[in-house]
């Protein structure tokens, strides 16, 4: 009964322990909806080990991070054209943009944890053109 209930604990923990998301956005010229030059999930919230693989459906877009919590290193930017995946080990907000459509408001937010401790760095991310109505948009909505 012992052994039983032991392989069961460990099963448990076995199991929790992968059970991370892995989340796919496409970058894509336009959408169902008409909107162009968008991520296909322009917020997210997922937990600490969730990964998330940005999937180029058309030429010209990337990923680059611009706000971080504290606590990250700079996230290398992706190239142009190519899958891209990132695994969320810190909490908090991240802001990202493809690098040539972000005057045109191709931003994402992930928010991991459910903390929002540096959402102040978040609203106060440098944005350019539409990014930067879309940002506040964006950030405001969370919870909503």
């Amino acid at each position: 009964m012992k052994l039983l209930l032991t392989a069961i604990i460990f099963s448990m923990f076995t199991i929790s322990a992968q059970a991370f998301a892995d989340i796919k956005i496409e970058m894509l010229n336009k959408d169902d909806k008409g909107n162009k030059m968008i991520y296909s999930e322009e917020l997210v919230d997922i937990q600490v080990g969730d990964t998330i693989t940005w999937l180029p459906t058309s030429k010209g877009h990337n990923v680059e991070f611009k706000t971080v919590p504290e606590g990250v290193d700079k996230i290398k930017k992706s190239k142009m054209n190519k899958e891209y995946s990132y695994t969320f080990e810190v909490p908090g907000v991240y802001v990202y943009w493809c690098t040539p459509h972000k005057s045109m408001g191709m931003i994402g937010i992930v928010i991991v944890g459910d903390d929002i401790s540096n959402i102040e760095d978040a609203y106060k991310t440098k944005m350019v053109g539409k990014s930067k109505k879309k940002l506040k948009a964006l950030l405001d909505s969370y919870g909503q």
